[in-house]
């Protein structure tokens, strides 16, 4: 009997204007590993970058997409509105506080949201995140902070807290989650509800808020896509035949070489479910990560072409 139930968040997927940049704000003030340097296998003149805990671990990556000539995005409803990042307790979120301010990133000071400490706060593009303590959390597992970085082991980011999707068809939306997608109500307060995926917790866990005002639009600053995971290719397929049954349009299965994907759109919500494996250890040592361009094996014919067309920016750490 496959097990096809989601078992929680896999990455999510932002838009950035400046991939350099990004990759200095995520790896030296966030305190993420760069783990994977590729392409979008959509479009393979822009980057694909993955950060995530100290292995790649599935639950754990904040990637990017650079398009170059992508307008800004603007803030607004029917959108992902807000990443999630671990931190392991409150006194880490008090250190990200102390680092923010240091930095100049525009935060909005440690408040409380459902009951735990939460840290929000802007890259610069705007791409808005909050940092979750996992002071009392319990559910899914977080990742392993990166024995590198910046940041202290103790206090580092370890992995994606719980992703808030903003909408204006609240009510419909929420349904979806929970008969499709097996989300379990938490919590619900007027015109919010905290929804549990698999073993829930901050690994685990999606803010759905009704705002009925202006739509957002889409670009660099926003988030393109949400994933959750599933364990095998096996699940994947029996949720390709459970969206065909429901007459849910999809991709079809799709294979990103470090994971397969089947992407649907939920009203204004692209949504992708992926699989745990095989990761993103398989092509790079652990040493290296994500410090020469890594391309799928489909892509390696390519290269020249590619390189050519990138441009190009130096993560190297390893000296």
């Amino acid at each position: 009997m496959t097990n096809e139930n989601l078992k929680g968040i896999h990455h999510v997927t932002a838009m950035t204007d400046n991939a350099m940049r990004n990759y200095e704000f995520m790896t030296e003030v966030v305190g993420m590993r760069l783990v994977k340097k590729t392409v979008n296998q959509d479009d393979i003149q822009t980057y694909h970058t993955f950060f995530a805990d100290d292995e790649g671990s599935p639950g754990t990556d904040m990637t990017f997409f650079d398009f170059p000539n992508n307008p800004k995005g603007s803030k607004g409803t029917n959108s992902i509105s807000r990443t999630g990042l671990r931190v392991p307790n409150d006194a880490a979120l008090e250190y990200y506080l102390n680092r923010f301010e240091e930095n100049g990133v525009t935060h909005s000071g440690i408040q409380e949201l459902f009951g735990k400490k939460v840290l929000p706060f802007e890259e610069s593009d705007g791409q808005r995140y909050q940092l979750f303590s996992d002071e009392n959390n319990e559910g899914v597992a977080p990742g392993k902070p990166w024995k590198n970085g910046p940041v202290p082991e103790d206090k580092a980011v370890y992995g994606l807290g719980p992703i808030e999707i903003t909408v204006s068809y609240y009510d419909d939306f929420k349904k979806v989650l929970q008969e499709v997608y097996g989300m379990k109500p938490v919590l619900e307060e007027d015109n919010v509800i905290l929804l549990d995926v698999g073993e829930g917790g901050n690994g685990g866990q999606v803010i759905l808020r009704k705002d009925e005002g202006t739509e957002g639009r889409q670009g660099y600053g926003e988030v393109h896509h949400v994933s959750f995971r599933v364990e095998d290719h096996a699940a994947l397929a029996a949720w390709e035949d459970k969206y065909r049954k429901m007459g849910i349009g999809n991709s079809g299965l799709v294979d990103r070489f470090y994971f397969e994907a089947l992407y649907a759109r939920v009203g204004h919500i692209l949504i992708e479910l992926s699989t745990d494996g095989p990761g993103f250890m398989g092509d790079e040592p652990y040493e290296t990560l994500g410090e020469s361009l890594a391309l799928p094996p489909f892509l390696e014919p390519k290269r020249a072409q590619i390189e050519a067309a990138i441009r190009p920016f130096d993560t190297t750490r390893s000296k």
